[in-house]
Formats: C-alpha cells, sequence, structure tokens
C-alpha cells in the first residue's frame, strides 16, 4: 500500500496521506513508537520528533499513522498525531516549515506578508541553515520555525528538553538584527488547547534568557497555533506572548 501525496489546498491545509488508527503502546529511543493497531497487530513506527513530547505521548492514546512503503525504508510507519485530551497535536516535526511557508505564501500570517521571494534552508551564519529567507526589494527577512506541542494549563511552552541547537539559533538571528535584517523567531503549536506561549525557562533557563535578550536586540517573535483535523492542519490564530 503507498499513501496519497501530501497535497495543499485552496484553504492553505496541508493535507494528511492517508492515516492509519491504532493505540500507542510506548515512544522510545527518540525516533521509535510501538502501536497496536486495530487488527490487533503490533508494529513499531518512526516517530518523526527528537523532543521529550511531553504532554502528548501518554500510552494507550489514540494515535494516527502513515505509511510509506518506500524500500529504503526500515520503518514504514511514520507517527503523524496523536489524540489527547483537550487536542488532536501534530508531532510531526517537518510538518511546520512547509505549513508557516504556505501560510506566508497565501498572506495568511500578516506579520510576514508583502514579500515576493521565500526560499527554505539557506545558509547563513556560521555553519546554520535558516528556514526561510523572505526578500523583497533588498529587504531581508531571516525566519527561524520551531515546532511546539508543550502545553500545560493552557500554556504552550518551548522548548521540551535542553536545546544547544535552539540556543544557536537565537544568537545567529541576534546577529542578523545587527545587519540591518529582520529576524523573526516563529513558535507553531501544533495543538488547539493553547492560550498563550511562554519560553520553558523551567526547563532550558539558558535558552530563556537568550530568547529575552533577543527579544530586546529586535529579534521579532511570533507565535500561533493550528486547526487541526483527521484531514489536515491550517494555521489559525495568532497567540499572546509572555517571557
Amino acid at each position: 500500500m503507498r499513501v496519497k501525496k501530501e497535497i495543499e489546498d485552496s484553504s492553505c491545509k496541508l493535507k494528511w496521506p492517508d492515516l492509519i488508527k491504532g493505540s500507542l503502546i510506548s515512544r522510545y529511543q527518540r525516533f521509535k513508537a510501538d502501536v497496536r493497531l486495530g487488527n490487533g497487530e503490533t508494529i513499531t513506527s518512526l516517530c518523526p520528533n527528537t523532543g521529550t513530547m511531553l504532554t502528548c505521548s501518554e500510552s494507550g492514546r489514540t494515535v494516527y499513522l502513515s505509511y510509506h512503503d518506500v524500500p529504503s525504508r526500515t520503518l514504514k510507519y511514520t507517527w503523524e498525531m496523536i489524540d489527547m485530551a483537550d487536542s488532536l497535536v501534530g508531532i510531526n516535526t517537518g510538518v511546520p516549515n512547509r505549513l508557516v511557508k504556505l501560510s506566508i505564501k497565501a498572506g495568511k500570517i500578516k506579520e510576514l506578508s508583502g514579500f515576493d521571494s521565500i526560499k527554505s534552508e539557506v545558509r547563513y551564519g556560521t555553519n546554520s541553515r535558516i528556514d526561510l529567507l523572505l526578500e523583497q526589494d533588498g529587504e531581508k527577512c531571516f525566519v527561524e520555525v520551531k515546532n511546539c506541542t508543550l502545553v500545560l494549563d493552557g500554556t504552550a511552552y518551548f522548548p521540551d528538553a535542553v536545546t544547544s541547537r535552539g540556543l544557536k539559533h537565537l544568537t545567529e538571528l541576534q546577529k542578523e538584527v545587527s545587519k540591518g535584517n529582520r529576524a523573526v523567531m516563529f513558535y507553531l503549536v501544533q495543538r488547539m488547547d493553547a492560550r498563550e506561549f511562554r519560553p520553558a525557562s523551567h526547563i532550558d533557563p539558558a535558552y530563556g534568557m537568550e530568547l529575552e535578550k533577543a527579544k530586546d536586540s529586535g529579534v521579532e517573535i511570533l507565535a500561533y497555533d493550528v486547526k487541526i483535523d483527521l484531514k489536515g492542519i491550517s494555521i489559525n490564530k495568532k497567540l499572546p506572548f509572555r517571557l
């Protein structure tokens, strides 16, 4: 069986490939998850998320997988979503960049409108790649996109584990601001039960301090949640940000 290719539609929704329902047994070794399918079969799925997945990896929860019959893949299934108490949660970290790029092109993110060029994975800084580079008449805007799945009592947090890589991205963005360019830290909350966004300083104090420094230096901070269902995922609304 081969799934349909993920497509985009006029509503700016990224449509899921054909989904297979199952029940999460456990997630382990970061990249693996054992899932019991509806027919009783137990399979091992790729977990495309390197974080701790706090609040979105509870055993026994319903999960949704895609299937990829590619000879080079050892794990044919990919874990796409989990059904938590208050929201479906998208756990695939490959989704945010594609969704944010699509939404910018369609003018769904007003803070990032007006650019006639948008490029992905452009080299910049010290051995880094920016997720999205927007350009218009010589103006450059560097956009780093982060996947956020950790929500506690209505507050979305990032990161869910200590991240030296994320810290480096904040310093690189500050350097671009010092050159006269725009720089944006964009947090995509892949669930619908958050009312606000905050840095997870209780998990990674250094990241929280650096984010505050970046904001004071002129790095713009945006956080958006999504609309997510079994058909697809789309940008929803801007969330308030608090340090």
